[in-house]
């Protein structure tokens, strides 16, 4: 094992789950959640800091601010901790009070926003009150996560070598839809390479990222009220859009399995799985999908009956009891 002395320097890269057991496709699904921060996040969050950092943007003295819907949230306050920043880190309602909790454990200030924009919902809530901290504090800097090109070049530099140096054959890769980061990098990369891969974004039914209508989306992470400035759709082959409702159940059949996923997870599951069952029935070939998340920091609500019930109209029987197997 290595030896680190600060909570960024480690991070597991080469863990796949082999989902073909649970589900009949052949699937795989790279873990990100193995490090310090618990997500796949801390990638981008490393990456947009240091290069700040050398821009000189980023100095002894500086605020950082982010909005963020959790996860890179818990990057930044890891990093923000380890460096002795300040971070204050912008979140709605919406974000998993576990979250929260780690957040400020972390040593990190967090304001949550409780009433969403007119257009672009809670994101453009969030938006505007980080341009207000800006606007008062000339310390205070902005990562930009929805624009920085440092987040998706964290994933071109690593999480797509890591994954061609796997799967060397590769055909299918699935990624879900945030900010746009990993999709981005992992596109760009397997675009410019000789052989040819198959990018499906897989996106929440009420996200506006692909010009769908806006809806309410409760689980945090994926989906967004505001379309993301990384986003370049040539570079992208299909998009599949999850109802959450869906994200659920995948996350609890993962879960009877021994695996217990976040919400982000559980929608690139449901997502590739469909996208495997419309296009690719009974065909083998190799297809990687990414887990950005853990599941600890949702069981007081995608893992919590009472909340699932409330939301979505689903009782506990009628989620899976089970793996499935085709």
């Amino acid at each position: 094992m290595p030896v680190i002395s600060a909570p960024h320097e480690f991070n597991t890269e080469d863990l796949y789950v082999d989902l073909q057991t649970l589900y009949g496709y052949p699937l795989h699904l790279k873990c990100e959640g193995f490090n310090f921060a618990g997500s796949i996040k801390l990638k981008a969050a490393a990456s947009m800091i240091e290069a700040a950092e050398r821009s000189g943007v980023l100095t002894k003295g500086s605020t950082l601010v982010e909005s963020s819907s959790g996860n890179l949230g818990v990057a930044l306050s890891v990093i923000a901790a380890a460096k002795g920043y300040h971070f204050i880190c912008v979140v709605d309602s919406r974000t998993n009070v576990a979250t929260r909790k780690l957040i400020e454990a972390l040593g990190s200030e967090v304001h949550t926003v409780t009433k969403p924009a007119e257009e672009g919902g809670f994101l453009a809530a969030r938006l505007a009150y980080v341009r207000t901290l800006l606007a008062g504090d000339p310390r205070v800097v902005w990562l930009n996560q929805h624009a920085n090109p440092d987040n998706w070049r964290a994933h071109y530099r690593s999480t797509a070598p890591q994954i061609e140096k796997q799967f060397p054959d590769l055909e299918l890769l699935f990624i879900g839809t945030g900010t746009t980061g990993t999709l981005m990098g992992c596109a760009r990369y397997f675009k410019e390479r000789p052989r040819p891969v198959t990018v499906v974004a897989v996106d929440s039914v009420g996200s506006v990222t692909f010009g769908g209508p806006a809806g309410p989306r409760m689980i945090p992470g994926l989906g967004a009220g505001v379309r993301p400035a990384l986003l370049d759709t040539s570079l992208i082959d299909d998009v599949v859009h999850v109802p959450e409702a869906d994200t659920v159940s995948a996350c609890h059949a993962l879960a009877r399995g021994g695996f217990l996923f976040g919400g982000s997870t559980g929608t690139v599951v449901s997502g590739a799985l469909r996208w495997l069952a419309d296009n690719r029935p009974g065909e083998n070939g190799t297809a990687v999908a990414i887990a950005p998340d853990l599941g600890e920091r949702y069981l007081d609500t995608v893992y919590q009956p009472s909340w699932v019930r409330e939301v979505y109209g689903i009782e506990p029987t009628e989620l899976p009891t089970g793996a499935t197997q085709s």
